[in-house]
């Protein structure tokens, strides 16, 4: 064995690394994509905290609904997206493939659904505002629409590349398997 402070081991220049054992390529996309999938369930997790602050500061009426707006209808079934993603964190440890796939099918029913339907309920609001200049909701002094299609335009990113990313996974827990079953 060679020391950092001393020489080589006699026999070697340092050439013989080919035959050393190496961590599955199956095994290193998998903790690539759980890292990923980890960095954006803790986006959604602040997405997911900022729509439910507003909507308890609404309901609530801890300021003036001049200074944060009543929430749109979208906002409540979004609340319940923190079920995926809690689903997604507790499949993560354990590579459990039927928590993943809850996941999957919850971000569709209670990410993705929700904010399309955002969309369509504030278009006309948006529509208003860009052939108008006129804009009756406001958070913080910003056109309530202008930061909740923001938030939206976020959400919609996050949630797609969670679902694409446990779609990868599922696919790389499912080779793995496999390989296990063929030997």
């Amino acid at each position: 064995m060679a020391s950092r402070a001393g020489p080589r081991a006699a026999g070697t220049d340092g050439s013989d690394f080919q035959h050393r054992e190496r961590v599955a390529s199956h095994y290193q996309m998998s903790v690539a994509l759980k890292s990923e999938i980890r960095k954006l369930n803790i986006v959604h997790v602040l997405i997911w905290l900022l729509v439910a602050a507003q909507v308890t500061v609404s309901l609530l009426s801890l300021v003036s609904y001049k200074v944060v707006a009543s929430p749109y209808q979208w906002e409540y079934p979004y609340l319940l997206s923190i079920a995926p993603t809690v689903f997604s964190f507790s499949a993560l440890p354990r590579n459990n493939i039927s928590y993943l796939v809850v996941s999957m099918i919850g971000s569709g029913l209670f990410c993705v659904a929700p904010l399309i339907y955002g969309t369509m309920e504030m278009f006309p609001v948006a529509q208003q505002l860009y052939r108008h200049g006129k804009s009756y909701r406001f958070i913080f002094g910003f056109s309530a629409v202008t930061v909740m299609y923001l938030v939206i335009v976020i959400a919609v990113q996050v949630h797609a590349w969670q679902i694409y990313y446990s779609k990868k996974l599922l696919d790389q827990w499912f080779t793995s398997t496999q390989d296990k079953k063929k030997k």
